[in-house]
């Protein structure tokens, strides 16, 4: 049996290489195409799975899967919307072996508090594309991308794929250091149609989503256009979190080769959930919850005034929080078929990005009053804001970039040959901005100050300028049948610079005298890959893989660990000197196996196993400045790399089949990340030497339970997390804990000759058990302190999918 025939027996014949939860027909024939021989002809790829006409019961949820010699694990957009309409595609995830995915918000949307953790890798130290595209490190603030969830609808993703060892060396990225996660948009359906899909629930949340589908025309062409609406109300204050998003996608696909340009727009606002501040001398009494007090403006004058504030300390409640974000992202890609031995993909993109992170608090607490004083020495700050008490913070952020990816495919019998590069030149800008906050005319969430206030004290004005360069070369050799060799380079460079045209007032950015000026280029020359893929068995598949890879700088004034954010041009300029860019080797490998059984009620099993060992050297460390890790005054944190990091772990996935109706998935994930060496703050060394990585826990147990039968399916999931330390020298720590969610959906019936092709009701319950804990951890200091945001409480939510 040829390798192209054992791989597609084993894929269509519902035994994929590990099919946790099942795999589609599409995804089968995916899976299919990048097994075959070079050469060789693969079937056209099955249609994707239409949301509008999924049956209820259909089994298409996870995949895991070693397309290569990397592990790599998959969910299709379908089962994204049975874990919840309108889910990010990140939140999607945490059913994922090694995955640790929190938010304060059930659908994963809110940025501010979102934790992502794979294989004891943050979420800025992984790669992100859609559709190739590459889309950011996902930093807060940030300047170099966007979010998957405003880069497209949940509703248009085809799939979601996750790398969790290595990347791809051809994965447009300057961060994907410990792995990449690729977003896949659904192409247009092949036959005209309409899908509404509306959303009620908890807390007046209201969610509409719409899409018409041209169907395909005229020699290939084909497109959809759709929109949605999401507006929720918070679970513990008074804030509507939501905002419009639209997309489009063309088609054009004939043997020539395929010609896609997508457009995408997303303007969101999301008032956020206030960390709370836990201290050694806290943690058993701090609150549970800090929520911010709009609209009841009187209630924060009297909160104010009675000097109640002050008594809450670090926890004292804002009046209101937001981040409020407009993009708009595009791209133009063509895939030429040269000939029946090569190909060449050429992709343009453009994205823009206009947002500002606002906060609206107490003029005299966290060190606010020194701040002032630089601006309005021996001045009234009540008067000098507009009377109220308050000020309003911004932070305000430009985004315009736009780049090209271009890969050639050569099959040369035994060797398929892959070259392929990346160019984006970034533009990016950060403000730093303060705005009074009039007792007579008081600000909501929903406005921008800029657009009716003038601002009192601009502290800064930051403009970057980056050119990123990328290019890979890589051979997968055919030894044997079943035998297949992969081995690349990448190279990568990053030149940026900033200019500043206004500086902080010295001594006014806590640790700061200036902002730096300049440039600082990284050029890394040689960033090997070598995997193998060995088909052991018709069953069983064993795989190994080695990848070194680069975390280039981060680069704007407002992200943490950039070096234009540093305190001074002398800091700077030491730091180009002594300072390199993280780097980490990954070793990974392991097995899979499937297999057809006749054990009673058990028909089928499908595993895999996958151990890993990662050396992450050059660790950089921001050492903040205040004693609280998000004091709202801020300051320039003092950079370094301090040390090494070594992880060993081993995910255990697997699915039982108890016939056609029920199947049963577990993940057993265990992570042992730990620092290697102590580090020097000031004249203190901090003892991190054999330290767990904190907010990274140990274990996880991640189970999904799937029943199907008529028109009726469900599913149970529940989700392990560990325990988590929270401090760099481990003296806090938050406990583990356990959640579950759930699903019932129906398929109403529906006569031939309708205008109602499809309707599906469905019941989705997150946090079924209320369980109270602590979600994201916000760390920063060595000892003594660290914030938490809490987990989102049971809520409950009612769809209704037509299809027309």
């Amino acid at each position: 049996m040829t390798m192209f025939s054992r791989t597609a027996a084993r894929l269509l014949c519902g035994a994929v290489g590990v099919a946790v939860l099942g795999i589609s027909p599409a995804n089968a024939q995916s899976l299919v195409a990048k097994h075959a021989e070079p050469g060789s002809t693969v079937p056209a790829p099955a249609p994707e799975p239409d949301q509008a006409t999924t049956s209820a019961g259909q089994d298409d949820t996870i995949v895991v899967t070693g397309t290569a010699t990397r592990s790599v694990a998959q969910i299709s957009g379908v089962d994204m919307q049975k874990i919840l309409p309108g889910v990010s595609p990140l939140k999607a995830l945490q059913t994922l072996p090694g995955v640790t995915f929190l938010t304060a918000d059930p659908w994963g949307n809110n940025e501010q508090n979102i934790s992502l953790f794979v294989h004891g890798f943050n979420a800025q130290q992984l790669g992100y594309t859609l559709d190739g595209l590459p889309l950011g490190d996902q930093n807060y603030g940030n300047y170099n991308g966007l979010s998957p969830q405003r880069a497209i609808i949940s509703e248009n993703v085809s799939r979601v794929t996750l790398a969790s060892g290595a990347g791809d060396l051809g994965t447009a990225s300057t961060s994907n250091l410990g792995g990449t996660i690729d977003t896949f948009s659904s192409d247009p359906r092949k036959e005209m149609g309409v899908q509404v899909d509306q959303t009620l629930g908890s807390h007046s949340t209201s969610r509409l989503f719409a899409r018409v589908d041209s169907g395909t025309f005229g020699n290939g062409n084909s497109f959809y256009i759709s929109g949605s609406r999401q507006k929720a109300k918070a679970w513990d204050f008074d804030g509507i979190q939501g905002g419009y998003q639209a997309n489009a996608k063309f088609v054009h696909d004939d043997s020539n080769g395929k010609l896609t340009v997508y457009a995408a727009y997303s303007d969101k606002t999301e008032p956020n959930e206030d960390s709370t501040v836990i201290t050694t001398a806290t943690q058993g009494t701090a609150p549970y919850v800090r929520p911010f007090m709009f609209p009841n403006f009187q209630g924060m004058l009297n909160y104010l005034n009675s000097g109640a504030y002050k008594a809450d300390g670090s926890n004292y409640r804002n009046y209101y929080g937001v981040a409020a974000r407009t993009d708009y992202l595009g791209y133009i890609k063509y895939d030429w078929n040269v000939s029946d031995r090569v190909t060449f993909s050429n992709q343009a993109y453009y994205h823009h990005n206009d947002g500002v992170g606002i906060i609206g608090g107490p003029i005299d607490v966290a060190g606010l009053p020194k701040l002032f004083s630089f601006y309005y020495p021996g001045q009234n700050l009540t008067t000098v804001f507009g009377g109220s008490g308050l000020a309003t913070r911004t932070t305000e952020y430009r985004i315009a970039r736009g780049g090209l990816v271009s890969t050639v495919g050569i099959d040369l019998g035994a060797h398929h040959i892959e070259f392929g590069a990346w160019y984006e030149h970034q533009s990016s800008s950060a403000y730093r901005r303060w705005y009074p906050f009039p007792v007579n005319d008081p600000t909501t969430p929903y406005q921008r100050p800029r657009d009716n206030l003038t601002p009192l004290i601009t502290q800064y004005h930051s403009e970057v300028r980056v050119d990123e360069y990328q290019a890979h070369i890589q051979d997968s050799w055919k030894v044997f049948p079943s035998l297949t060799i992969q081995g690349g380079v990448k190279s990568t460079f990053q030149n940026a610079s900033q200019r500043v045209p206004v500086q902080p007032i010295p001594g006014s950015f806590t640790g700061s005298v200036a902002l730096p000026v300049g440039k600082i280029d990284t050029h890394k020359y040689f960033l090997p890959q070598l995997g193998g893929l060995w088909d052991a068995t018709d069953n069983e598949q064993v795989f190994v893989n080695v990848q070194k890879n680069i975390r280039q700088f981060q680069t704007s004034a407002a992200a943490g660990l950039s070096p234009f954010a540093l305190g001074s041009q002398a800091a700077f300029d030491l730091f180009k000197q002594d300072v390199e860019p993280e780097t980490s080797w990954t070793y990974e490998g392991g097995i899979r196996s499937h297999h057809a059984l006749n054990l009673g009620p058990i028909t089928a099993f499908e595993g895999q196993v996958s151990v890993y060992h990662v050396d992450f050297s050059n660790r950089l460390l921001g050492i903040s400045p205040n004693p609280v890790v998000t004091a709202v005054v801020s300051g320039a944190a003092i950079l370094q790399n301090v040390g090494a990091v070594k992880t060993d772990g081993i995910d255990i996935a697997g699915t039982l089949r108890f016939g056609p109706h029920f199947s049963f998935y577990d993940a057993l994930s265990y992570n042992n990340s730990r620092y290697e060496e102590n580090y020097v703050s000031g004249t203190t060394t901090v003892a991190t030497a054999g330290k767990k990585v904190p907010g990274s826990p140990d274990w996880l147990n991640k189970f999904v339970a799937s029943a199907n039968y008529g028109i009726f399916d469900a599913q149970l999931v529940g989700d392990y997390i560990g325990k988590r330390f929270a401090t760099y020298t481990n003296d806090l720590s938050v406990a583990s804990y356990f959640t579950l969610s759930g699903r019932i959906a129906a398929r109403v019936p529906l006569s031939e000759g309708q205008i109602v092709k499809t309707a599906t009701v469905s019941l989705n319950v997150t946090n079924i058990t209320n369980k109270r804990a602590a979600s994201t951890l916000s760390i920063g200091a060595a000892s003594g302190t660290f914030n938490q945001f809490p987990v989102a409480p049971r809520q409950v939510f009612g769809t209704i999918s037509v299809g027309f």
